[in-house]
């Protein structure tokens, strides 16, 4: 019997994730084909089923795996200084901005997630989670007067969330530059918790 070697299996399952929400953003789910994604990954139809039974399993694992992205990012967070922890997930929050074609991603996750509850729900606990480990990290930083919160911390995280994906929302403007707009953002959330800019 032929053992998976687990890191080449998760390695092929999210370079088809990549490839996928890379035709996703660009053509949307319901025009992207499993023959596009194959064609565009490089690899038989056989074996994409494989990894993921249907295309609508590539779509959730797409977002399954920015939680587990998240997951990392949050675990080497808790062993920094907590308002460079702050910062240091702000940048890697707005990274997927710095790529235009995710504009398209992110209105097809809305379109989507509007008729599919389960991607709802995934995509709901993803942003609780952030959402949560932005709070603790913003009130350790309080806690350390490194800033003061003119809110409570899960009022002040959900409005980093919400800066963020401001960035989101301004992609389709062609004048936008999400790569110089990001260190605004982070003055803005700097003046917002009276914090020394960056």
């Amino acid at each position: 019997m032929r053992t998976v070697d687990p890191v080449k299996h998760a390695a092929k399952k999210r370079h088809i994730t990549d490839t996928a929400a890379g035709l996703f953003a660009e053509k949307g789910f319901d025009r992207t084909t499993v023959a596009d994604i194959c064609k565009a990954a490089d690899i038989s139809t056989g074996s994409l089923f494989h990894y993921f039974p249907t295309k609508r399993a590539i779509f959730l694992e797409i977002f399954e795996q920015d939680g587990r992205d998240n997951a990392e990012v949050f675990a080497h967070a808790r062993t920094l200084d907590p308002w460079e922890a702050v910062l240091m997930v702000v940048d890697h929050l707005c990274v997927p901005a710095l790529d235009r074609t995710i504009a398209g991603l992110v209105l097809e996750v809305v379109a989507q997630a509007s008729r599919d509850q389960e991607l709802w729900d995934l995509v709901a606990r993803n942003e609780v989670v952030v959402r949560d480990e932005l709070a603790d990290l913003l009130q350790r930083a309080h806690d350390t007067n490194q800033i003061t919160l003119p809110v409570d911390a899960r009022t002040a995280a959900t409005w980093v969330q919400g800066l963020v994906d401001g960035l989101f929302g301004r992609l389709v403007d062609p004048d936008f530059d999400a790569t110089v707009q990001v260190s605004t953002l982070r003055l803005i959330l700097s003046r917002f918790v009276g914090a020394q800019a960056p």
